[in-house]
């Protein structure tokens, strides 16, 4: 009975993350950090109002749950964590299950969203034409790379890649069709300096086999030397290696790569717009951060070039 009680807000909570990952087809990812934000309001109401259920969330209950989060937590994951709920309740008073969405009258921490990481084009250019191309995987990682700048893909969308997605046409233009978020599917340009280093590396893929059982992956695009689908982690080490490497930057990661892509592509004059389509962002605020990228860049070559911008001593 006492662990029927404790468990009273569980169900409503795996209702919900079914329906993220079944009718919403939300990632994986999110799914499991939905369910951990979750969990952890499940524990505070165990612990403050045993037995309570989402009927019985009030707004000084999640004050509370907010206090707690505060202690501990950044203002980006409390209000991470916050917006968890409230996607909660919003389910829930869809069905009915409770009268209102009281977590909608929390106020939220304020936000200092980072601005993105990039490369400038000579870094970016470095980066890329590291690998040592005189092998598969050489080839493979150039190819890789290229990819991950011409595209702006998000390194899950890249490892998923299959070898019928990518469409390589005889005039050096290609396109990628990607399978995004919330299993949205979009096609992706590539530029000829992709498509060329995507080709060498087709022409030695097969020699990406299991050393002990000749096998190899009949679909992926992006093999390891076992021959089997390359994994995020395996890409993250890669950008790493090659951006110490070729620009002197040990921190670089795929999604900066990512970045890079889109700010060059603002710079270059493309429209917003096409920006976001190309990206698979669901909301064109997130493509704006770019254009605080691109004015800040802008601001410092202004300072250090023009005459009049810095006061003279």
């Amino acid at each position: 009975m006492a662990a029927a009680k404790r468990d009273a807000l569980r169900p409503a909570i795996e209702r919900f993350v079914t329906h993220l990952a079944e009718e919403r087809r939300a990632s994986p990812h999110t799914v499991s950090a939905y369910r951990r934000d979750l969990e952890q309001l499940a524990v505070f109401v165990d612990q403050k109002r045993p037995g309570a259920g989402p009927r019985d969330l009030d707004v000084l209950a999640l004050r509370g749950f907010l206090g707690q989060l505060a202690r501990t937590c950044a203002p980006a994951s409390v209000a991470r964590k916050i917006a968890s709920v409230r996607a909660l309740l919003r389910f829930l008073e869809r069905r009915s299950e409770v009268d209102k969405n009281v977590a909608m009258e929390l106020a939220l921490p304020k936000v200092r969203r980072p601005l993105p990481t990039f490369l400038n084009a000579d870094a970016a250019a470095e980066v890329v034409t590291t690998p040592d191309e005189a092998s598969a995987e050489g080839l493979r990682d150039r190819a890789l790379l290229e990819t991950l700048y011409a595209s702006g893909l998000r390194v899950s969308e890249l490892c998923g890649l299959d070898l019928d997605d990518v469409e390589t046409r005889t005039a050096g233009l290609g396109s990628v069709r990607v399978l995004g978020k919330g299993s949205k599917e979009r096609v992706v340009p590539l530029g000829s300096a992709a498509v060329a280093a995507v080709r060498a590396y087709l022409a030695r893929r097969d020699e990406l086999r299991d050393p002990r059982t000749a096998a190899i992956d009949p679909r992926a695009l992006f093999l390891s030397r076992r021959g089997v689908r390359l994994g995020v982690r395996r890409v993250q080490i890669l950008v790493h290696r090659y951006g110490a490497l070729g620009a002197g930057r040990a921190d670089l990661h795929p999604h900066a790569l990512r970045h890079t892509c889109a700010t060059h592509l603002l710079d270059g004059g493309a429209d917003l717009r096409a920006i976001q389509k190309m990206l698979g962002h669901a909301s064109l605020s997130t493509t704006q951060r770019y254009t605080h990228v691109s004015i800040d860049h802008l601001m410092k070559v202004y300072d250090a070039a023009h005459p009049l911008a810095r006061r003279r001593p």
